[in-house]
């Protein structure tokens, strides 16, 4: 076998140079490299006494046919509980890929031991231990060379096999270095596992192979973490070697190779069971010594019996007679509570998946599946530990993965499916939580954003998604991620090749294409093409420009994308400002107006609502476009119940009685500076809005877009928001009626808020005169769920909160500008 990767993770715990003399000379090993098979002859193994019989004429072959053909063999044995530190497929049979790993005298061998500098490398024979069933085993003794920080570090490694089928193999592997400092505290246990996997679409044989590991203390030692830190570190790094070796030997089969299902076949096994979770997160010294306490103190009173009334006791109520049994009393209160604290915290993980999942996904179109395998290195919140779990976001539809207890290096191995989608999806959002309990504070460890446009299917099906955040940066977090985006109802197989499906149906004639997700343009004027794509959910902002000399005396339709969006088509765009934001014109020849009006409409209808799909008809006659009866449709003002939530009474200073007081507070809506300052203020990021138009007499209507900070969302989120704004009946006011689509926020595509804001003038011939407004606020249900009055209390209390602010800096500022 190899020099185990895990020898030089052991010797980066010399951090001094140690003087410690060598012990005594090892026994003698045989050279000859033939088999061993039961016989009568015994014999003393390496790790033990068990007794050990060979045949000299048999082979490593004929022994892996021996095991074979034993009557019972054991099942594949489960991973080692430290986590798995090597997991590839190789394009190898599974017998020959084992027989390059353990051998006798494997060229596999000789190359890694001259990569990692081992020395004085002794292989014993492979012999039989005699047991119920007997067992392979065979020991190796080596020396890892040493560097200038630590000296050379001489090995004993045992190998044993538990399981050869023919088609899988399991070989658990016990490493130690008793020379190391503390090298007689623990030792290092490797499980490899080699099995067969399903046989790839152009018929070549694969082999998944997975090694783990455990680290086993032999006596107690102050230093259990460092020595911890220290070997998984020096595993990492020589299993990079590892690999880099056998590489060399085999193929590796990439995603190219494999089709979905033989990707996700290894994930699709049974995971552990509440038990062992239970097991694993409760084996901790606050339990045991918590359990250990209850049961002292009831076997005490068992066998106590009951003494005579003092003090202040009477029948029923006994109280402590001394200040230890009062301490004790207390301590034991604390444990029980902390104990109930972590029982209560473990079900509300178990049970926190949510309807949303393990669903399977349901129609034909575009189907995403996200296979979530592992993290590493994620930031620790508190004590040390993390309760990490993902959010997955498409489209407006949430997938969230199972919570993974006290690891900061969690392996989910879980499998989740999107509905199917009638065009394909442009992006993935993912975001990985610390998990508290649904719908408080949990902290967000970092967040992602994966582009279709920008990987390949390949790419996609294994790839390693670094994390942003502060928190996740700082630590270099990483998210491993299967992704797979498939097409149930035509040929393309890819988002790019349905791009040039929607190239060649454009033409070549210079026509834009529409269609319910993407924006695309191509041309071929005298030779000269001209192609670009984008999508509706980059697109910050349509209108229409005057004619000018530079669209020949015709109007033209502009095209403004949201900063840092649509790079892709940037040779399309006519210009970009300086925030970034890419600007793209047209102009037609033909009937601009109808166009025009149907392009802006469909622009309107997907910024308002993700759900709700291009239904506009072209109107042949009539050239005017009215939309607010859709508008008012998609409001539902009058089906939404809302509920008084803040109301605010601003004074108006003498000086400025010419001007209606409700207008001063109006300016908050205006989309001037006023708008704009305040809603920065008040954590409002990216905040853009339209200008107001007028929809019908004494109707206007406009469009508003930005994101929420942390502070006001956790989630972060985008916010979509369309606003009509009319005359009080009285003709002293306004009222602004604000329909609010979340995005990107968990269970968001399941309500909108509806807010109203009541604007009036208050006057008054004794007080000075004031304006006073109310804010109202509802939730229009979409799609039911468990929590929705957790949801509404929640957003109520939050809107509720940031209305409040938006007044309050409004009012500041109102009165700032009448003072000065």
């Amino acid at each position: 076998m190899v020099d185990s990767p895990r020898t030089s993770a052991v010797a980066q715990t010399c951090l001094d140079d140690s003087d410690r003399s060598t012990q005594a000379n090892s026994n003698t090993v045989s050279e000859d490299d033939g088999l061993m098979e039961p016989s009568a002859a015994t014999g003393k193994s390496a790790h033990g006494s068990d007794a050990e019989t060979s045949i000299p004429d048999a082979s490593f072959e004929e022994a892996m046919e021996t095991m074979k053909s034993g009557s019972s063999t054991p099942d594949m044995p489960d991973d080692l509980s430290a986590g798995t530190i090597f997991e590839h497929t190789y394009l190898v049979e599974s017998k020959d890929l084992n027989s390059l790993l353990f051998g006798p005298d494997s060229q596999f061998s000789k190359d890694l031991r001259e990569l990692q500098g081992t020395m004085d490398y002794d292989e014993q024979p492979w012999t039989w231990k005699s047991q119920d069933p007997p067992s392979l085993t065979r020991t190796c003794r080596y020396t890892k060379g040493g560097t200038k920080l630590m000296k050379d570090i001489k090995t004993i490694e045992e190998q044993t096999y538990l399981n050869a089928d023919g088609k899988s193999f399991a070989i658990m592997t016990h490493v130690r270095t008793p020379e190391v400092p503390f090298g007689n505290c623990f030792e290092v246990v490797l499980l490899y596992k080699i099995t067969q996997s399903p046989e790839l679409a152009s018929g070549e044989e694969s082999t998944h192979l997975t090694v783990s590991y455990n680290l086993e203390f032999l006596q107690s030692t102050m230093m259990k973490s460092m020595i911890e830190g220290s070997v998984k570190d020096g595993l990492k790094e020589n299993f990079e070697s590892f690999a880099e070796i056998l590489s060399r030997h085999v193929k590796v089969a990439d995603s190219a190779g494999m089709d979905k299902e033989q990707l996700l076949a290894p994930l699709q096994t049974d995971h552990p069971s509440h038990i062992r979770l239970a097991y694993k997160y409760f084996c901790n010294f606050t339990v045991i010594s918590t359990v250990i306490m209850a049961v002292y103190v009831l076997v005490h009173i068992l066998l106590s019996r009951p003494g005579p009334l003092m003090g202040l006791e009477f029948s029923g109520l006994d109280l402590p007679d001394t200040f230890g049994e009062l301490i004790t009393s207390g301590i034991l209160v604390l444990q029980m509570e902390r104990l109930l604290n972590m029982a209560s915290h473990f079900i509300q993980a178990r049970i926190k998946r949510g309807g949303d999942h393990g669903v399977k996904a349901n129609g034909d179109g575009w189907l995403v599946t996200v296979a979530l395998l592992e993290a590493t290195s994620l930031p620790p919140i508190s004590c040390g530990s993390v309760d990490p779990y993902v959010v997955f976001s498409c489209n407006g539809i949430s997938r969230s993965s199972s919570v993974q207890l006290q690891t900061q290096e969690p392996q989910w191995n879980e499998i989740m499916e999107f509905d199917a989608m009638e065009e394909p999806p442009a992006m993935l959002d993912v975001e990985v939580f610390n998990f508290d309990s649904p719908f408080d504070l949990a902290i967000s460890l970092g967040h992602a954003e994966i582009n279709f446009l920008k990987h390949t299917s390949t790419e996609l099906a294994d790839i390693w998604v670094p994390l942003e955040g502060k928190l996740a940066q700082t630590c270099q977090s990483k998210l491993h991620l299967r992704i797979f985006l498939e097409n149930t109802r035509g040929p393309e197989a890819s988002v790019r090749d349905y791009l040039n499906k929607m190239e060649k149906e454009v033409g070549k004639k210079g026509r834009l294409f529409l269609s319910a997700r993407i924006v695309g343009f191509y041309a071929n004027l005298f030779g000269h093409k001209t192609k670009f794509f984008f999508l509706w959910d980059d697109i910050e902002e349509v209108e229409v420009s005057p004619p000018s000399f530079t669209t020949v005396g015709t109007p033209s339709l502009v095209f403004t994308l949201k900063s840092g969006r649509g790079l892709e088509a940037k040779n399309g765009a006519k210009s970009q400002d300086k925030e970034g934001r890419l600007k793209f014109q047209f102009h037609s020849f033909g009937s601009f107006s109808k166009a025009s009006r149907t392009i802006i409409g469909l622009w309107k209808t997907k910024s308002s609502a993700i759900e709700q799909r291009a239904k506009l008809e072209e109107d042949q006659d009539d050239e005017s476009y009215d939309d607010l009866d859709d508008v008012q449709s998609m409001l539902s003002i009058g089906d939404v119940n809302l509920s008084k939530e803040y109301t605010v009474e601003h004074p108006i200073d003498r000086s400025y009685v010419h001007i209606p007081q409700a207008n001063l507070l109006m300016g908050v809506f205006d989309g001037g500076p006023l708008e704009t300052r305040t809603m920065s203020r008040v954590g409002c990021l990216d905040y853009t809005a339209t200008p107001w138009e007028e929809t019908k007499p004494g109707v206007l209507e406009r469009h508003a877009s930005y994101k929420f900070n942390r502070y006001m969302s956790i989630f972060g989120g985008e916010v979509v928001s369309t606003q009509l704004k009319t005359l009080s009946e009285d003709g002293d006011g306004w009222t602004v009626y604000d329909v609010m689509t979340l995005h990107n926020v968990p269970f968001g595509d399941y309500f909108r808020v509806h807010l109203r804001y009541d604007i009036r003038s208050v006057a008054s011939s004794s007080e000075p005169r004031s304006c006073r407004c109310e804010v109202l606020v509802g939730i229009e249900w979409l799609k039911s769920s468990k929590f929705q009055k957790r949801i509404a209390r929640n957003i109520c209390d939050k809107l509720a909160h940031r209305a409040k602010e938006v007044l309050e800096v409004a009012g500041k500022d109102i009165t700032s500008a009448m003072s000065g």
